[in-house]
C-alpha cells in the first residue's frame, strides 16, 4: 500500500510505500528533508507528525524518546507511515541538487597522518565525477551488504581525488582492514553524495565551526569551499582533541589563520600530558566556544564529531548562549557501537 506524505510549511507532497521510511521516500522524490546517519542515531531528521499515524523502527532514545513520540515528534529515517500523513519539518534548500550515484572507486593513496588516522584518497572512474556540497558524505557499500559512512574532506572544486579521514576503530571490520590490510589500487564501491550538513550560503551571519577528532573532515571541506568562493563571513574554528596529536592537521589550520581573511583557529585539548608540552586552551571544546562567545544570537554553528560533543554543544549553545535552534547544523559521527544500542 502507498500513502501520501505532505510536508509543512512547504506544502510539498510525495508518495511513500508502507514498508519504506519517510526519509527514503523523500530522497527518492527529491524533497530535501534534513538527515544525517539514516539509522535513528543522530536525530538530524527529527520533525513533527501533524496528522495521520506512523510506526518507528529501532532508534536511539537520545534521538527520540517515548515521551517525545507521545508529543508528536518523529524520526523520519526510521518512521513508516500507516496512513496518509502531514509532517512538519524545515526542508533544506539545495539538498537534492546533485544526483546520488553508485560507482566503483580505486584507492589512490593511503597516508597515515596520526597513529589512528589515515587520509584515504579515492580515484573515480575515467570521465566520472561525484558532484557534492562541501560537508556531505559518502557510503562505502561493503560485500556483506553493510555500509560505512565518511565525509568528503576536500572541497568540491578540488576534484582530482576524493579524500576521506578514516579513524581506526579497533575491532571494526572496515577500519581494521583499512589499517592492517588495505593496499593502494584496491577497488571499493561508494554511494553519494549524502547528508544535509553543508554551508547555508544565503546568510551573512558569522560562522562558528566546531569539530572533535575526525569531525574535522567535513569542516575542512567547508573552509576550503568558503575560501574558494571568496566568502567574507567571519569564521572561527574550534577543534578539540584529547591530546595534541589528535589535531592531525594542526599546521594546516594555523596556515589558514595566517592567510585567510576573517578566519581564526582555536585548538582545544582536554587531556594533555606533561610530555605534550601543551600551553594552549584546555577542557571541553564546546565550553571554550561558550567562554569566548557567550552571546551567539547572531551566529550560525556547524558542529561535527562525537555525538556526545554535538549533543552537549546544541543543548548548551541554545539554552545558555541564545543561539537560535534553527542555526545549529550538525553531523554527529555515529559508529556501529552507537547503532547497536537502539531504543
Amino acid at each position: 500500500m502507498t500513502f501520501n506524505v505532505t510536508v509543512q510549511p512547504s506544502g510539498h507532497q510525495f508518495s511513500c510505500d508502507e514498508d519504506e521510511s519517510v526519509l527514503a521516500a523523500a530522497l527518492r522524490a527529491g524533497v530535501g528533508l534534513p538527515y544525517g546517519c539514516k539509522n535513528g542515531a543522530c536525530g538530524s531528521c527529527r520533525g513533527k507528525l501533524l496528522e495521520g499515524t506512523m510506526e518507528h523502527g529501532p532508534h536511539q532514545v537520545k534521538a527520540l524518546s517515548a515521551a517525545d513520540e507521545e508529543r508528536g515528534f518523529a524520526l523520519f529515517c526510521c518512521a513508516r507511515p500507516k496512513s496518509d500523513v502531514v509532517i512538519e519539518v524545515r526542508e533544506v534548500a539545495g539538498a537534492g541538487e546533485f544526483p546520488i550515484k553508485k560507482m566503483p572507486t580505486r584507492v589512490a593513496k593511503l597516508d597515515r597522518v596520526a597513529d589512528d588516522v589515515i587520509v584515504m584518497s579515492l580515484q573515480l572512474p575515467a570521465n566520472e565525477r561525484l558532484q557534492y556540497k562541501a560537508g556531505q558524505y559518502l557510503e562505502f557499500l561493503l560485500k556483506d551488504g553493510k555500509r560505512r559512512s565518511y565525509s568528503m574532506a576536500n572541497a568540491p572544486h578540488l576534484d582530482e581525488h576524493l579524500t576521506l579521514h578514516i579513524r581506526h576503530m579497533p575491532g571494526g571490520l572496515f577500519t581494521d582492514h583499512v589499517f592492517n590490510a588495505m593496499k593502494e589500487r584496491e577497488i571499493l564501491r561508494i554511494e553519494g553524495p549524502l547528508g544535509t550538513f553543508f554551508l547555508r550560503e544565503d546568510s551573512d551571519k558569522p560562522i562558528i565551526l566546531l569539530a572533535s577528532g575526525t569531525g574535522f573532515a567535513p569542516i575542512k571541506a567547508i573552509i576550503e569551499h568558503a575560501a574558494h568562493q571568496g566568502s567574507q563571513r567571519p569564521m572561527v574554528l574550534y577543534w578539540g582533541g584529547r591530546r595534541p596529536k589528535d589535531l592531525y592537521m594542526h599546521a594546516l589550520c594555523e596556515e589558514w589563520a595566517r592567510t585567510l581573511p576573517n578566519f581564526r583557529y582555536v585548538p582545544v585539548i582536554s587531556n594533555a600530558q606533561p610530555e605534550d608540552g601543551w600551553s594552549g586552551r584546555d577542557g571541553f571544546v564546546h565550553q571554550a566556544v561558550m567562554a569566548d562567545i557567550p552571546d551567539m544570537a547572531g551566529y550560525q554553528v556547524y558542529a561535527c564529531g562525537a555525538p556526545v560533543m554535538v549533543d552537549a554543544a546544541k543543548r548548551d549553545f541554545v539554552s545558555a548562549c541564545k543561539l537560535p535552534d534553527e542555526e545549529f547544523y550538525a553531523d554527529a559521527f555515529t559508529s556501529e557501537a552507537d547503532l547497536a544500542n537502539p531504543a
